[in-house]
C-alpha cells in the first residue's frame, strides 16, 4: 500500500503522540503539540507525516542547525516513528528520503541522528538509509 508523504501540520499532534505511545507501549510525556508547533513555524526544517487512506501511519521530525560545534551547517533526525501496524512496509525509508531529498536540495551534507545504543531495530534502520556512527560522542549529565 503506497503512502502519502506531506509536510508535518499543527493538527498531527495527536495521531503522532498516539503513534509514539504505540510503539514505546508507555503514555508518552512528550508534548507533541509544542513539538509541531515549533516545527511547523520553521520554514527551513524538514518534517513529514506519512498518511495512508487519510490516516497518518508515521512521522519524521527534523531540523537545521547552524554553527554547531565546528559544522557549519546540519540537520539533525529528532524523532521518527511508524505505527507498529504498518512497520516493515517502506514507511520509514520513504519519509526519510524526502527529508533527505529536502535536505540535499538545500545544499545541506552531514545530517544526524542519535540512537540509543540497544535499539537494534533503529540502528539497522538507520544503517539501511548510509548512516554510519559520527565523530560526536554523546554526553549527557542528569540535573536533579
Amino acid at each position: 500500500m503506497k503512502a502519502l508523504i506531506r509536510k508535518l501540520q499543527p493538527g498531527d499532534a495527536g495521531d503522532i503522540s498516539r503513534i509514539s505511545a504505540s510503539i514505546t507501549r508507555a503514555h508518552c510525556m512528550t508534548d507533541f503539540g509544542q513539538v509541531i508547533a515549533k516545527q511547523t513555524q520553521s520554514k527551513d526544517d524538514a518534517s513529514f507525516v506519512a498518511e495512508i487512506k487519510g490516516a497518518i501511519v508515521g512521522y519524521l521530525i527534523s531540523y537545521i542547525l547552524s554553527g554547531s560545534f565546528g559544522i557549519e551547517k546540519s540537520a539533525w533526525v529528532a524523532m521518527l516513528g511508524v505505527d507498529p501496524k504498518f512497520m516493515g512496509q517502506g514507511i520509514g525509508e520513504m519519509l526519510a528520503g524526502e527529508a533527505l531529498k529536502y535536505y540535499r536540495a538545500q545544499g545541506i551534507k552531514d545530517i544526524y541522528t542519535s540512537v540509543l545504543w540497544d535499539s537494534t531495530d533503529l540502528l539497522s534502520f538507520f544503517k539501511t538509509l548510509g548512516f554510519s556512527r559520527s565523530n560526536f560522542i554523546n554526553l549527557h549529565k542528569r540535573l536533579e
